[in-house]
């Protein structure tokens, strides 16, 4: 049923195969879901396994966990590849596990890798099976199923996102490849100094198969005369510099500072020089795609509105698309952000009332704005008064707080000018 069944066929396999956990106490990672009271925790606790959708970034465990839990139910685990099955095996699967569940009461496990493939039509022919429990769906995507699992099948599944990996939990995976002498590489006796496993699981950007791909590498290719393996031999074997820092230390967040200041400082080469520095380094690339949202509102703002909707595009894009292609996609942004005219006027305005209102100066709502979409609220006078400005151009003149206050205050750079011109054009003047 596992495909570490076979002794023969488990030495010929790679190294991040070889080393795929046999139970579940085993698996590393994932604590955000795999706890005792965390969602996959609590199904497993439960002892009734539910049809799910794991996705997540590559080499963040989907694959063995779907084993794991086969193991765990003692189902049987059958695989199907969205890329190449078609509805007639989802059907032949699906006689398989009637025949299993009725003549031996055994349950089937049936994982599809890449499940977003599946067209509605083949999703649909899963969903007879899964409602009555014939068949537990495990599917795994490196893609969110929202966008593209049929609501019919999203109904019927948990969807459990996983998260690349930490660089201590890649650490405790890399060490144990090198212990194990059973199915890891503990009888080549490799001496790795510290820094250099420390540099190993920063470079594999939360992917442990990619991690203990490069480990195999290093391994294999270390000299016969043993001695330690440092982070020079990590970069002759990987072919590339390693220009690594500790996510703990100050040196990350010096380069992060920089980072973000030189795009709010207006230079794109500095900007893209040091997510060069972070991603080198090991730094998740979503910390990148967040640092540069915030830093769209933030300092850019409204003197280009466009800037956040490049910057959250940039994000989705990247978990679409994976590194390292989506460096390209990243560095358009970071210098797109660095190029763009600068504005704090957002955040500046959302700070001052934040403080009006904590320094107790709460105003009511006049009462031409409150709703009048309730019982009673005509006969207390709720909406009274109230002029729809669609009605009069777009704009009336009417008073929207009960006294006046001045928050947003316009900036003269990019858009934000003309948005300035058009308040002053409605308002008589502006900021208040």
């Amino acid at each position: 049923r596992l495909l570490y069944s076979n002794p023969i066929m488990e030495a010929a396999q790679p190294l991040a195969r070889r080393m795929r956990p046999r139970k579940l106490e085993y698996f590393v990672g994932q604590d955000h879901v795999m706890g005792p009271t965390r969602p996959l925790g609590r199904i497993i606790a439960s002892g009734q396994l539910s049809s799910m959708i794991i996705f997540g970034p590559p080499g963040t465990g989907k694959t063995a966990v779907a084993h794991l839990l086969a193991e765990r139910f003692d189902a049987e685990f059958i695989v199907l590849n969205a890329v190449t099955s078609v509805v007639a095996d989802i059907r032949r699967v699906s006689q398989e596990a009637d025949d299993r569940l009725r003549m031996r009461s055994r349950r089937t496990l049936l994982f599809i890798d890449e499940i977003h493939r599946f067209n509605k039509a083949q999703q649909d022919a899963l969903l007879p099976d899964v409602e009555n429990g014939r068949l537990i769906l495990i599917g795994a995507t490196t893609h969110n199923p929202s966008f593209y699992v049929t609501g019919a099948l999203a109904s019927r599944t948990v969807f459990v996102e996983f998260k690349p990996l930490g660089v201590d939990a890649i650490r405790q995976l890399l060490e144990r490849a090198l212990a194990d002498e059973e199915q890891g590489l503990g009888k080549l006796k490799l001496n790795f100094s510290p820094d250099a496993i420390s540099a190993l699981a920063r470079l594999c950007d939360g992917d442990a198969r990619r991690a203990l791909t490069a480990l195999e590498r290093i391994g294999l290719s270390a000299p016969a005369t043993g001695g330690e393996i440092s982070v020079k031999h990590i970069e002759e074997a990987l072919g590339r510099k390693i220009v690594a820092h500790d996510r703990d230390e100050d040196l990350h967040y010096d380069i992060a500072s920089a980072f973000i200041k030189s795009m709010r400082g207006g230079d794109p080469d500095a900007a893209v020089y040091y997510m060069a520095r972070l991603i080198e380094g090991g730094d998740d690339p979503r910390f990148i795609a967040r640092r540069m949202m915030i830093l769209a509102s933030e300092d850019v703002g409204n003197a280009d509105p466009r800037a956040l909707v490049l910057a959250t595009a940039a994000a989705q894009a990247l978990e679409h698309v994976g590194m390292p292609e989506a460096r390209i996609i990243l560095a358009q942004a970071a210098t797109y952000l660095a190029s763009a005219p600068k504005s704090k006027a957002a955040y500046y305005a959302i700070e001052k009332a934040l403080a009006d209102i904590e320094s107790g100066r709460i105003l009511e709502v006049p009462n031409h704005l409150r709703g009048s979409g309730y019982r009673d609220a005509e006969r207390l006078g709720r909406g009274e008064g109230y002029v729809d400005p669609h009605r009069h151009g777009g704009f009336v003149k009417q008073d929207y707080l009960a006294e006046s206050r001045s928050f947003y205050e316009p900036t003269g750079n990019g858009e934000e000018k003309k948005i300035g011109e058009r308040l002053r054009a409605w308002w008589g003047k502006w900021p208040r």
